[in-house]
């Protein structure tokens, strides 16, 4: 490398590569396209390699380009994580929190929970990540989250609330016109909604109820949410989080001593963030919420 390149340039270089494009990253970051493709050429300069082939078609990532992606959104990640610390006043409750939420815990469970911890905390502005997947706290992804696997990092600091439980689920209209199964095998002439791909988080419950890997789902998705959507649509039968959806008169649950899952629930911090009163207010404020709503 011959020299350090400002940072700005791996901003570009990283819109590039998830825009796919010099103009839609030029978008994006509010800049002219000559300008992305400046700052392009001064990064390979700087590396002294090609970061992507000119082709026809567009730009195409080089090896070193794909090689130097998880770097440049580790920057990416730092950079935000940055701004929203220094957003934060050191005495009052303001500045960014950026929070990672499983789907269905980010849309049925915090909501009340973030409007009450705003009407509190004026100053204090949110970023919700819903996502199932789990953001890295270390690198700065979020600055809180609520995971349903309990970190092994020392650097996290969490707190265990009371645990969700998947049950069966289906709504009242389905089970008007096709009946309530009886049985395991009842369910082989009803319509299921379930899982796409078996996933790492599956596993353990494919291992201890095998036959939910035997059925023949008429719906499959990888999508908490939409499987949630489908149920309530009277689609079919399926899996969902019994505390929420239990107090919900319209959905029924199914063979309840044949399948009962529970779900741990952590809600995860960073030790340095912890102290932060911005970041203490919202961990704070899950802790209690998620405890009290169950």
């Amino acid at each position: 490398m011959n020299r350090d390149p400002d940072w700005s340039l791996f901003r570009t270089f990283l819109a590039v590569l998830q825009e796919g494009s010099q103009s839609a990253a030029a978008r994006r970051l509010g800049l002219t396209q000559p300008t992305v493709a400046r700052h392009l050429d001064l990064l390979e300069a700087a590396v002294g390699a090609d970061l992507f082939l000119r082709t026809q078609r567009g730009l195409v990532p080089t090896e070193l380009g794909l090689a130097l992606r998880p770097q440049a959104e580790a920057l990416q990640s730092t950079a935000a994580a940055m701004m929203r610390q220094a957003s934060a006043a050191t005495d009052q409750v303001s500045g960014v929190v950026r929070i990672s939420a499983s789907e269905v815990i980010g849309v049925e469970h915090l909501p009340p929970i973030l409007a009450g911890l705003r009407r509190r905390n004026p100053a204090l502005a949110i970023e919700l990540v819903a996502t199932n997947a789990v953001d890295d706290l270390l690198k700065r992804e979020a600055d809180v989250a609520v995971r349903n696997v309990e970190p092994r990092q020392a650097a996290l600091v969490c707190r265990r609330v009371p645990s969700a439980e998947l049950g069966l689920y289906a709504h009242r209209s389905y089970l008007a016109e096709r009946g309530t199964p009886r049985s395991i095998a009842d369910l082989a002439h009803h319509d299921l909604v379930g899982f796409d791909r078996e996933t790492p988080a599956l596993r353990p419950i494919i291992q201890r109820y095998p036959w939910l890997a035997q059925q023949a789902f008429a719906l499959r998705t990888d999508s908490n949410l939409a499987l949630l959507a489908a149920i309530r649509a009277s689609f079919g039968i399926g899996v969902c989080q019994s505390p929420r959806f239990g107090r919900d008169p319209d959905l029924v649950r199914i063979l309840p001593e044949d399948l009962s899952i529970e779900l741990g629930i952590w809600v995860v911090v960073h030790e340095d963030q912890r102290s932060a009163p911005h970041c203490r207010a919202v961990f704070d404020a899950l802790v209690e919420g998620l405890s009290a709503g169950r």
